[in-house]
């Protein structure tokens, strides 16, 4: 039986991270054309089953059928990709941050092969919609964290989807934008109604407006329903309490409600006093002139919209951003970015996740511990402390990269309390994490404030925790609106809650951008951008997409464009100025035991040449040896004593000749230069000496003759060299930074969730490189024929080709490398090692590859320098031109094949 389109189906379902299973053979059926919600706590696995029904995770066990499609079956699944939209977990998770808001999405929309005219009216439709109308050229990475999610659900909406996936998608959002977020949705719905929506949330007031519930504990299902049905059931009135009814008892003690007692004023002077703050970053006010005092032992609240300076407040309190204007004092004392004293009273957690990735839970504690200058029993025992409050001991040894976001947040908020603070400031220290989990954080600063009188400043989105805070101040834009106990702004403000005071100060400050009152005519029928785009026009749109968005980027980082071009024009000019084997001055010395008119004419020889500088003369054999030791001079000529008389009769007198032979190149080099002198000294003999005696000093006349190179200068031999070796290091480099980068920020998921095939992918990110790259060719060739007067013999065209298909194998090799590593350090570092040893030791750069034997002759022929080293060599000094180079342009289209073959193959389309 065929499976039924109008449902998603789960049987059987398991999945497991590193032998540690998170999914427990779940079963399921979800109706098609609802608005279903995933609530649970973190690490319950809610985002690896969304995953699993959007295909964009890898299935272990199990089948998932989702609208009638097998996401096990490859083709079935690759084909629903145009159907699907999915919007993983974080804050603009899936935008470019260089690119602006339209960019972002005009991006998608070329992804799914609109045509222009299709993506312009969409585009259109979805800003006005937002309220993002007036902001099309405003940067993503500029936005507040409510608008970031705006965009990002346009971008997730640009292609009419059939079925919308929404991971957690107003965590870290505030109560006006979440508001604004869920009426675009709703929006969404009732012009196209059939649209499935499906959504994981951690705000249980959220999930009341879904039709269908899906509630996980522990990687399994405990009911899945109507909303309303589940309420009936549990004989509750709200999401929050049916959830805690369907948990284990042992569970529901945990997240029973509990109270703050109420604070109690010691009289002490506040400990954080601040008046008339003020924060610019160029024209642009982050803060202006907040003023505020926060007392010993008091919970003090910091609520605004995104973007309005609440973290930037919290930096200036603690050291790391510098005080533009007004005072800041902390135990009366000034905030100073060197006040180490004061410091490490302080425990601070940062809104972004800062400690380290490479580390695990216990050794980031530990090392937290240790900069407190705690002792080393001390730290482990402070370690123990932290691990149990805070319920990590399970993951003590898993490094943070593999945790659930609400497991990172409470080891950040571990690592803030592990030494004991007297104050402690949490930016957001809950976004993201589970109600369980806020209500241990909150348990765990009661008791920090009210047993140990420490003051907390924190930030929060949750409406019910900034009811617990005894003070909050309510920002917008870097100003303060309003200050006092939350009764008190609740009464001001003459509203029901809390969170409607917080709306209404914001929108009495002008802060209401929303959407649009009533909602437009209805989009497009699916598959009408399609209608009149061919597949193959459709596979090449897909690969511009790519190629145009990694080409916007790269012109936006002029870091990255300045060393695309000057990396390779400063290798070129060092090493043509400083890199050169040519030796115009060696110096020497001389001891003369035999002080006769031969070895004064033999001494004379040298000192007539231009190559060579005589020092001082040496007394002694081994005053030689010690300025040869010392560096003083590079060889010394020992010239023994009745060397005149053996020289006349004809006995081939021995000459000492002691060469510094550290650097054996420079060394054979100088034993050249000085068999030439002795040579010539001894032609010059043969003219002296009786015939019997000369014809026995020289039997043989050597005329040395050197092709392509007559003036034997290095840099003729060096520059063609050079541009072989700039143009595999540079570009290399930076396309190995292409997968991996977003891989490490996540917006490699826009490939997963997407049509568009890892081979588009890969080609559309190599393109831009590929002309970088070329761009940088065509200076080195410039430099090298005019700056450095190296002449282009042969066929500049005949160079251009292999430099291009050089280049095509080069980012095609960094792709590979890039494809498979999982950090950014050990995709540059892997690159610039593998692509200096091999070219610079295996490509002819240094010594022909002929002189090459065994393994390392094998190697240079398995490697695309030693292939463009030829054509180089052959272009610039051996006047060569195009038939001279199939051989060499049919090897390195292999090599480009290969490379991008591999990327293929290492590059899945799916998450593991």
């Amino acid at each position: 039986m065929s499976p039924d389109t109008s449902e998603i189906r789960l049987e059987g379902v398991c999945h497991s991270y590193g032998g540690q299973q998170v999914l427990h053979n779940i079963s399921l059926r979800l109706p098609a054309g609802q608005t279903i919600a995933f609530v649970g706590p973190d690490g319950v696995g809610k985002s690896t089953l969304l995953g699993l029904i959007a295909g964009v995770r890898h299935l272990q066990q199990g089948e998932v059928h989702t609208l009638g499609v097998n996401v096990r079956n490859k083709p079935e699944r690759e084909a629903f990709l145009s159907r699907l939209a999915f919007m993983p977990q974080g804050l603009g998770k899936n935008l470019y941050p260089t690119l602006s808001v339209r960019e972002n999405i005009d991006f998608f929309g070329r992804l799914f092969a609109l045509n222009a005219a299709t993506r312009e009216s969409r585009i259109t439709h979805l800003l006005d919609a937002t309220g993002l109308a007036p902001f099309p050229d405003r940067p993503a990475g500029k936005l507040s964290g409510g608008m970031k999610q705006k965009v990002s659900l346009c971008c997730s909406l640009v292609h009419n989807p059939d079925l919308l996936i929404l991971d957690e998608p107003t965590t870290g959002v505030d109560p006006l934008s979440r508001r604004q977020f869920w009426a675009l949705v709703d929006q969404m719905r009732a012009e196209r109604p059939s649209m499935t929506v499906i959504v994981s949330t951690a705000y249980m007031d959220e999930a009341e407006r879904f039709s269908w519930l899906v509630a996980m504990n522990g990687g399994r299902i405990l009911a899945s329903d109507t909303t309303q049905a589940i309420k009936s059931q549990t004989n509750t009135t709200s999401v929050e309490d049916a959830y805690t009814s369907l948990l284990p008892q042992e569970d529901q003690q945990e997240i029973a409600g509990f109270t703050i007692p109420p604070y109690q004023d010691d009289g002490s002077p506040p400990v954080i006093d601040a008046e008339n703050l003020t924060r610019q970053f160029g024209s642009f006010k982050a803060v202006d002139n907040v003023s505020f005092r926060i007392r010993r032992g008091e919970i003090f609240g910091f609520l605004g919209s995104n973007g309005c300076g609440k973290s930037t407040t919290m930096k200036m309190l603690t050291g790391l951003l510098d005080i533009s204007s007004g005072t800041a004092k902390m135990f009366g004392h000034p905030v100073t970015a060197g006040d180490m004293t004061t410091r490490m009273r302080i425990g601070y957690m940062s809104q972004g996740f800062s400690l380290y990735e490479e580390l695990t839970v216990r050794q980031n504690l530990m090392l937290q511990a240790r900069l407190f200058r705690m002792s080393e029993a001390e730290a482990k025992q402070r370690v123990t402390t932290m691990l149990e409050s805070f319920r990590l001991a399970e993951e003590a040894d898993s490094r943070p990269t593999g945790l659930p976001l609400g497991y990172r947040q409470r080891l950040q908020l571990a690592a803030a309390c592990i030494n004991n603070p007297d104050i402690l400031i949490l930016d957001e220290p809950t976004s993201g994490v589970d109600p369980a989990a806020r209500d241990m954080f909150w348990k765990h600063l009661a008791t920090l404030s009210r047993a140990q009188h420490v003051t907390i400043f924190v930030s929060t989105h949750f409406m019910n925790e900034a009811a617990r805070c005894d003070r909050i101040s309510l920002m917008d834009k870097g100003k303060v609106l309003a200050m006092g106990t939350p009764e008190e702004i609740t009464q001001q403000a003459g509203a029901q809650t809390l969170e409607d005071a917080f709306i209404q100060c914001l929108e009495a400050a002008g802060n209401s951008a929303g959407v649009t009152a009533a909602p437009p005519a209805p989009l497009e029928a699916p598959g009408a951008e399609t209608k009149t785009i061919s597949p193959f026009i459709s596979w090449f749109s897909r690969c511009w997409a790519f190629a145009r968005r990694e080409g916007v980027e790269l012109t936006r980082d002029r870091l990255r464009l300045m060393f695309a071009i000057l990396g390779p024009t400063i290798l070129l000019l060092i090493s043509a100025y400083s890199v050169s084997f040519d030796i115009n001055s060696i110096r020497y010395t001389v001891v003369d035991h035999d002080q006769t008119h031969a070895s004064r004419e033999l001494v004379e020889q040298f000192r007539g040449s231009r190559y060579f500088h005589e020092v001082s003369y040496a007394p002694d054999r081994e005053s030689v040896e010690n300025r040869i030791q010392q560096g003083k001079v590079a060889f010394g000529l020992d010239i023994p004593a009745n060397f005149g008389q053996d020289m006349a009769a004809g006995r081939h007198p021995g000459l000492g000749v002691i060469i510094d032979g550290s650097i054996p190149f420079l060394s054979a080099n100088v034993r050249s230069y000085v068999d030439a002198v002795l040579l010539s000294y001894a032609a010059s003999m043969q003219k002296t000496l009786p015939r019997s005696v000369s014809a026995s000093l020289m039997p043989v006349s050597i005329t040395p003759r050197f092709v392509y190179n007559q003036e034997f200068r290095s840099i003729y031999a060096m520059t063609p060299g050079t541009i072989m070796l700039a143009l595999i290091l540079v570009p290399t480099m930076l396309t190995a930074l292409g997968v991996v980068r977003e891989k490490e920020i996540g917006s490699i998921m826009n490939l997963y969730a997407s049509p568009a095939s890892s081979g588009q992918y890969l080609i559309g990110k190599q393109l831009p490189y590929v002309a970088l790259a070329v761009l940088a060719y065509l200076v080195l060739v410039l430099l090298s024929t005019t700056l450095l007067g190296v002449p282009l013999k042969g066929s500049f065209v005949a160079l251009t080709i292999g430099a291009t298909l050089y280049i095509f194998a080069c980012t095609g090799f960094g792709l590979l490398i890039s494809t498979f590593v999982s950090s950014q350090v050990a995709a540059i570092f892997g690159t610039a090692i593998s692509c200096l040893i091999l070219s610079a030791n295996f490509s002819g750069l240094l010594y022909p590859v002929s002189t090459l034997s065994g393994v390392t002759y094998l190697i240079s022929q398995f490697f695309p320098a030693s292939w463009f080293q030829l054509i180089s060599l052959g272009c610039f000094t051996k006047g060569l031109e195009l038939n001279a180079f199939w051989r060499m342009y049919a090897a390195l289209i292999g090599f480009a094949a290969l490379y991008m073959t591999g990327a293929r193959l290492f590059l899945k389309k799916q998450d593991t």
